[in-house]
C-alpha cells in the first residue's frame, strides 16, 4: 500500500504550518522528514495518520493494506507511551486486545514480535526495569504486533543517549533487512535521517512546503558511519537546511 498526498496544507487559527505538500510514500520503504524546528513535521505526520484532518489537500491510501494487517498506520512515538503497571508481553498485548485477540493467536504474535526484537528476555519485566532503549524496543514490538502497511515514527530515538542511538538504528536496519516495511520517520538529527532513509524530505521553515527530496541508493545494511557518500548527503542536508534553520530559531524567538 503506498501513500499519496496531495496539495497538503494546514493551519492553526492564523498561523499557515503546511502548504502545497505533493508526497507519495512508497510501499516498503523508509521516508525520512526533517526540516527547521516549527516547520510542522510533526503536524504532517499527524495529518498523514489521520490524527487531524488537512485544511487543504488530502492523503489517499493506494491500493490495500496487507491482508494480515492488523492496524494499517501505527505510531511509535518519541516518549515510548508504554503503561507502567503492564509487563512488556502487557503492553504489547493491549493493542492486540483492542482489537479482540487474545489467546494462543496473541501469544504466537507476541512471542514472533519480542524474538523479532531481541526482547524475549524479557516478557515479564516492568517498564521501570528497563532501559531506555529498552522501552523503545518495546514500542516498535507494539507498533510490530499489528502488522501495520505504515509506521508512523515520530522522532523515536531523541529522548535516547547517542550509544542507544546507534544501537537502535542497528536493530531497525536489521528488521527491516529481514523484514522491509513502509515508514514515515520524522527526525531533526541529520546523521539519522541518512543511515535510515531511502528518500530524505526536507522541509522548509513555516508554512512547510518541500525544497528538496533527496534519495539514497546505498543499501540500509551496508550504511557505516563513516562512509564518504552518507557524508556528502549529510553534508548537502544541511546546506539545504542552514539559512532556514537560522531564519526559523530566530522567528521562534521572536514569538
Amino acid at each position: 500500500m503506498d501513500l499519496q498526498l496531495k496539495s497538503i496544507g494546514h493551519h492553526y487559527d492564523d498561523v499557515e504550518v503546511l502548504r502545497g505538500i505533493d508526497l507519495t510514500i512508497p510501499a516498503g520503504k523508509i521516508v525520512c522528514i526533517i526540516g527547521p524546528s516549527g516547520c510542522g513535521k510533526s503536524t504532517l505526520l499527524r495529518l498523514i495518520g489521520g490524527l487531524e484532518q488537512p485544511g487543504e489537500g488530502s492523503v489517499l491510501q493506494i491500493g490495500d493494506p496487507p491482508a494480515e494487517s492488523i492496524n494499517p498506520l501505527t505510531y511509535v512515538f518519541q516518549d515510548f507511551a508504554l503503561l507502567p503497571w503492564r509487563t512488556v508481553e502487557g503492553n504489547i498485548s493491549l493493542v492486540l486486545e483492542d482489537h479482540g485477540i487474545r489467546g494462543s493467536r496473541a501469544e504466537a504474535i507476541i512471542s514472533d514480535v519480542l524474538a523479532r526484537t531481541k526482547l524475549s528476555d524479557f516478557r515479564k519485566a516492568l517498564p521501570k526495569q528497563l532501559s531506555g532503549g529498552m522501552k523503545q524496543r518495546v514500542a516498535i514490538s507494539r507498533a510490530l504486533a499489528v502488522k501495520p502497511a505504515v509506521m508512523l515514527m515520530d522522532e523515536p530515538l531523541s529522548a535516547l543517549d547517542s550509544q542507544t542511538r546507534e544501537l537502535l538504528m542497528d536493530d531497525l536496519i536489521d528488521l527491516w533487512t529481514r523484514e522491509p516495511f513502509t515508514s514515515v520517520y520524522v527526525t531533526h538529527n541529520l546523521a539519522e535521517a541518512v543511515r535510515l532513509g531511502h528518500s530524505i524530505v526536507v522541509l522548509s521553515r513555516r508554512p512547510g512546503r518541500i525544497r528538496e527530496v533527496v534519495e539514497i541508493t546505498v543499501p540500509l545494511a551496508e550504511r557505516q558511519m563513516g562512509d564518504i557518500e552518507l557524508e556528502q548527503k549529510q553534508k548537502h542536508l544541511w546546506d539545504l537546511m542552514r539559512d532556514e534553520a537560522v531564519a526559523a530559531d530566530q522567528e521562534l524567538l521572536n514569538v
